[in-house]
């Protein structure tokens, strides 16, 4: 018991993962793994972490479903825990937008875990993935194909609010620590169902290659450790071409085609990649022969030509700018006025929404991406206004010490005059603090030494 606990506050330690009095969304199934996450995030006292129970009914299992929302509950009130439930009929949601039930299911949940940590004010939203689910995703992504950030496998969360601090233990290791406890846990029957993929590697690939390699699991895993290591000075390396090359748009990013080109082909590829994600909220059915695509329009002699690629996204060359779009946008509509009145998820047009939550300030609220921004609670009260360009707007754009024309400021970001009244335009009391995906204002950004911050940021979501 005492081995496991020392392992993941380890693990936690090591990683960054959570900080003294984080406040925390701690996903729980009812199943071993994340039961015994919850057990122990509420016996790590040092940390004295306020922690939230959060559920989400996939309505697949009928009663079964239904039961292991109850034992979750009265799991939470056993740990005199706050108890968040939410019932989402995955079957329907998966078929309504061409998904599997497990990426349909991922993506539930993940929605709703982002809608609580911003209603919560949470730092982290932790998940009870552990080593024998890493060995699994390994092989998942290799039958399917990937790249080395495919097969790094799952981050333990370094830097972002997603975390796993089980990923350090294995299965047995979390059973065993339960049984020792004394704690008792759900079992889903569907894990076992073959029809899945990942059952199919857990059940009957996995047994089979231990055969050649008894320690395949640990092999694979160790694996995914180094690739993760290659993963992130790649990333970093991406971070600074991107930052170069694209311009955010307001249906999408514009690349410069003189500076891709003079890039190697590999990190040509992560540039379109991150392209790709910015302009349509993920990768999903995008293949090697996609970026290659994007590649021969880049390095066509043609000044103007384009390209469809898969989930509405749209590829355009026009001279030396070659421009990425979701096919789903509609840029001639302008956004309605929208009263934000304090943390949350509001929807924006165009498949996207902004998060809104109060926390603590980032390390480096400076090195932000333009879809995120910081305030000062002080400097930027609610309730704020979210609404379009008009005629004689002007803003302190963060940098500056004086105001400049938002038509100014649109000229020279390049945004087309057609795209102009689609930009969302965050106001507090009459004042534009932020130009989404674009600037902050000087009058509103972070202090320094501030210690709470509103955090802002615009997801694009899968229509």
């Amino acid at each position: 018991m005492y081995f496991l606990l020392h392992k993941v506050a380890k693990n936690i330690a090591d990683n960054r993962l959570l900080r003294a009095g984080d406040t925390v969304v701690a996903a729980v199934s009812g199943g071993a793994d994340s039961i015994a996450l919850l057990d122990i995030l509420c016996s790590l006292e040092e940390l004295r972490l306020r922690i939230v129970v959060a559920h989400l009914n996939h309505m697949l299992r009928g009663v079964d479903s239904d039961g292991d929302a109850s034992f979750v509950r009265d799991m939470a009130q056993r740990y005199d825990l706050p108890f968040e439930l939410q019932s989402v009929d995955v079957y329907r949601f998966s078929m309504e937008n061409g998904l599997s039930l497990e990426e349909g299911g991922r993506e539930a949940r993940y929605a709703w875990f982002d809608d609580i940590a911003a209603r919560t004010g949470a730092d982290a939203i932790a998940l009870g993935h552990h080593a024998d689910d890493q060995a699994e995703t390994v092989l998942m992504r290799l039958l399917r194909g990937a790249g080395t950030s495919g097969l790094s496998g799952m981050s333990a969360g370094v830097g972002s609010r997603y975390v796993r601090p089980l990923l350090c233990a294995t299965r047995v290791e979390i059973e065993d620590y339960l049984k020792e406890r004394g704690i008792p846990f759900r079992t889903d029957g569907s894990n076992s169902d073959t029809r899945f993929l990942r059952n199919r590697i857990r059940h009957e690939l996995l047994p089979y290659l231990k055969t050649f390699n008894p320690s395949i699991s640990d092999r694979l895993i160790a694996t995914a450790q180094i690739l993760s290591a290659d993963e992130a000075l790649l990333e970093s390396l991406t971070d600074r071409a991107f930052d170069r090359l694209a311009l955010s748009a307001n249906d999408g990013i514009k690349l410069d085609i003189a500076g891709l080109l003079s890039e190697p082909r590999g990190l040509r590829f992560r540039v379109y990649r991150r392209a790709i994600r910015a302009a349509k909220g993920n990768l999903l059915h995008m293949a090697l022969k996609h970026l290659q695509k994007i590649d021969d329009l880049a390095s066509s002699p043609k000044a103007n030509s384009h390209a469809d690629l898969p989930g509405n996204v749209k590829v355009a060359k026009c001279y030396q700018t070659l421009s990425i779009t979701s096919g789903t946008a509609d840029s001639r509509t302008e956004l309605p006025e929208l009263v934000i009145e304090g943390p949350g998820v509001y929807p924006l047009h165009g498949n996207r929404t902004l998060s809104i939550c109060i926390g603590r300030p980032p390390g480096s609220w400076k090195d932000l991406p333009p879809w995120k921004a910081c305030f000062d609670p002080d400097a930027a009260p609610f309730p704020w206004i979210v609404r379009t360009f008009r005629a004689g707007d002007r803003f302190v754009p963060l940098g500056m010490t004086g105001s400049k024309k938002l038509k100014d400021f649109f000229i020279d970001m390049k945004i087309p005059p057609r795209d102009r009244r689609t930009v969302p335009l965050i106001v507090c009391n009459d004042r534009i603090i932020w130009i989404a995906g674009l600037r902050v204002a000087a009058d509103a950004r972070l202090k320094d030494r501030a210690k709470a911050a509103i955090a802002a940021e615009v997801l694009v979501h899968q229509p």
